[in-house]
């Protein structure tokens, strides 16, 4: 009798484990099964990295409207708050690479932000620069009502109550809880998001890209619930590009390349009804990438080079 126990033990559970795994399977293949497929109202494939950072001042309303004439499906811009309350469009707090001023934006009035400078160095594309004549710091309010239409992705930059709920009533404002994601990379800021306003679709924070990962290589991803409908997650090789790294540093980017560009994890969000955007790819060749590894967008600084491409993918396909 011990023997048999012993026996059946292994045998019933390898037989748990394949079932486990089959079933798993099944559900990464099938999650409507599942889970309901999330009603998104747009697909973006062409999302404009702070409006276009390479070709106008970076989230500048100029930017903004030069990402519009090429047809960008996306704006993807930075929030903070001033002193006296407003939402203003900017990547930094410190103001000291965008204007040369040593002040921030959480320490100064909006009537008294300072203009940024005419030039200013492309962040993901060291050694170039962008030169434009529209200087002012802009209203996340003044963007909406520009763009009333169109998709925003909006960073919101602060651990801060009162922006998250001033953007949160923005939005409801102009009637664009369909057409506008936000969130941040710092999960307490991205779980108040979500938790002030579930209408508006959500990024998934840095530490739910972990989770993420974790449920996709253990089986557990398509048995779970997901409330974020956007992954938007670098291209670790263009973190590497003009970067003095050390070896080690460069190793786990080659170790985060593997574990994240995975086709098959894009294909199961997808099949969910979430969208995968990779930033912030500014050649063809990273733009082939991405789209052949079944990224649904891809954020870019040069709006008119992405617009170029998508058209002359659209060409190609039809001349085949």
């Amino acid at each position: 009798m011990g023997v048999c126990v012993d026996l059946g033990v292994p045998s019933l559970l390898g037989a748990t484990l394949a079932t486990y795994l089959g079933l798993s399977l099944v559900l990464l293949r099938w999650p409507h099964l599942l889970h309901g497929r999330k009603k998104l109202t747009f697909v973006a494939r062409h999302i404009s990295h702070r409006g276009g950072a390479g070709e106008r001042l970076e989230n500048s309303m100029s930017a903004f409207r030069n990402a519009v004439q090429c047809n960008t499906e996306m704006l993807e811009l930075d929030c903070h708050l001033t002193k006296d309350g407003h939402v203003v469009v900017s990547h930094d707090n410190h103001l000291q690479r965008l204007s040369g001023r040593d002040i921030r934006i959480s320490d100064t009035d909006f009537k008294d932000l300072p203009p940024l400078l005419p030039e200013l160095e492309v962040d993901f594309h060291q050694g170039q620069f962008v030169t434009g004549s529209d200087r002012q710091i802009v209203l996340l309010r003044d963007v909406f009502r520009s763009f009333p239409q169109l998709p925003i992705n909006v960073d919101i930059k602060m651990d801060s109550d009162e922006l998250i709920a001033q953007v949160s009533s923005l939005v409801h404002e102009f009637g664009r809880e369909e057409i506008t994601v936000w969130g941040n990379f710092r999960h307490s800021v991205t779980q108040k998001c979500y938790r002030q306003n579930t209408s508006i679709g959500l990024l998934f924070s840095i530490r739910r890209v972990f989770w993420l990962l974790v449920w996709f290589y253990s089986g557990l991803l398509g048995w779970l619930p997901l409330h974020e409908s956007f992954l938007e997650i670098p291209m670790p090789s263009v973190l590497m590009k003009g970067a003095h790294l050390s070896w080690s540093q460069r190793l786990l980017l080659r170790v985060a390349s593997f574990l994240l560009l995975r086709p098959a994890l894009f294909r199961h969000l997808q099949r969910r009804g979430c969208q995968v955007f990779l930033w912030v790819l500014n050649n063809e060749d990273e733009y082939q990438r991405a789209f052949d590894l079944g990224a649904s967008g891809v954020m870019t600084d040069y709006p008119s080079r992405l617009r170029a491409f998508l058209d002359s993918q659209g060409q190609l396909s039809q001349d085949s």
